[in-house]
């Protein structure tokens, strides 16, 4: 072995030893890749493509595993997999392939994981075939990726009226209304109706609780609240995908449950986003820092022109709230998994937090503190978070029932 490669696997085993400490259970090869990538995506920048890459990473490793374990219908297409061949070498060579091709910025450490990895199993025909199977998989969904129209030109038009100034940074992922969804069959498939009229009883409710609560400068938002607030700031994979941790470290899982129930979440939250940005382009409504400065577009509502939400605010439009969608879609996902048996307490960590780690007792309850997170954040109204989550749930549904 030669100085670079030892450095390599050196390199791999410590970030391997990262994800092995106490408190973390160490399950499946599906899992513990699962960790690392969603550490090296956490790297590419906002929250929605990361989301698209991590769906790309998972269904990857869930065709790769059920090529040679056969238990679920193929996404794509089933790889011809040799008799034996080696399933955690499948899921090593699936994620060092989408992951270079994503994430090329880090390609020394996902070589230096998947080194590591590759010690762990013993060297022969197995090893070799189930690499094959991991490669072609992840070509065959990475080929998929490349048409989704992720990548048509931005041709965002600004609403102005000529001659008047408008900020020129152009807002994010307004071309993801044309992406082509995992499942859903377009991206309007569940979009919902217009946000509430600006003279209604439910604009002029959302329009004060959010001026209140969501304030930088909020006296009425408590330590408890903040700490909410702060906590759903994160919206990168590495914020999701410990929650689904909760569920496949249950005892008695296999690697094909895993690898099947990780895609599944993941499509779903994709798919949500899709839908997110196809109704948040549609209506482009205003984000409460518009609003409020602005007076709320209505005589019964008062103004503050220096108000300023607790959190940077999201340059995209407002409704609904992409990050309810997220927690709704995946929370489907999770509740059919489990079905009729008991909840694991789900948990996850948060960077924008400190690291502090929160559990819920229940779906209904983390996708609850999400929508109520983001009125303490002072970008989005409650009645958003509740239609972000009943179109969450409708793509995690559809997810479930397709997939």
């Amino acid at each position: 072995m030669n100085k670079s490669l030892k450095r390599a696997v050196a390199a791999g085993c410590a970030l391997l030893g990262a994800f092995m400490m106490p408190g973390l259970v160490r399950a499946d090869a599906v899992i513990d890749w699962n960790d690392k990538a969603c550490a090296i995506v956490g790297k590419v920048g906002p929250g929605s493509t990361g989301h698209r890459i991590m769906t790309i990473v998972q269904v990857s490793v869930f065709e790769a595993v059920n090529s040679i374990e056969g238990r679920y219908r193929p996404y794509v297409t089933k790889v011809v997999a040799s008799p034996g061949a080696s399933v955690e070498a499948a899921i090593a060579a699936a994620n060092r392939a989408v992951l270079v091709e994503y994430v090329p910025g880090e390609k020394a450490t996902i070589e230096a994981t998947y080194q590591a990895a590759l010690t762990a199993i013993p060297d022969g025909q197995a090893k070799a075939d189930g690499i094959a199977v991991g490669e072609k998989a992840a070509a065959a969904i990475v080929a998929r990726a490349a048409a989704d129209g992720s990548n048509v030109p931005e041709t965002y038009l600004p609403r102005t009226t000529p001659g008047v100034y408008v900020p020129t940074t152009i807002p994010v992922f307004s071309t993801w209304t044309k992406r082509t969804p995992w499942i859903m069959a377009r991206p309007d498939q569940f979009r919902p109706g217009p946000p509430p009229g600006l003279g209604s009883d439910t604009w002029v409710k959302d329009y004060n609780e959010v001026k209140a609560l969501g304030s930088i400068k909020s006296a009425q938002r408590t330590p408890q609240q903040t700490d909410i607030a702060r906590f759903w700031e994160e919206t990168r994979p590495l914020i999701y995908h410990p929650v689904m941790r909760s569920v496949a470290v249950m005892p008695g899982r296999t690697l094909s449950q895993n690898a099947h129930f990780y895609a599944a979440g993941s499509i779903a939250i994709d798919d949500a986003l899709i839908a997110v940005y196809d109704a948040k382009y549609t209506y482009q409504f205003w984000r409460p820092i518009t609003a409020i400065r602005n007076g709320g577009g209505n005589p019964a509502l008062m103004q503050e022109t220096g108000w300023t939400p607790l959190i940077t605010t999201p340059m995209h439009p407002e409704y609904p709230c992409a990050h309810c969608v997220s927690a709704s879609a995946l929370g489907a996902v999770i509740e059919a998994e489990i079905g009729g048996n008991p909840m694991p307490t789900l948990s996850t960590s948060s960077p924008t937090a400190g690291g502090v780690t929160r559990t819920w007792k229940s779906v209904p309850d983390l996708v609850d503190e999400v929508k109520l997170a983001r009125i303490y954040d002072g970008v989005h109204y409650r009645n958003s978070g509740a239609v972000g989550n009943d179109l969450g749930q409708k793509v995690g549904k559809l997810v479930v029932e397709k997939f």
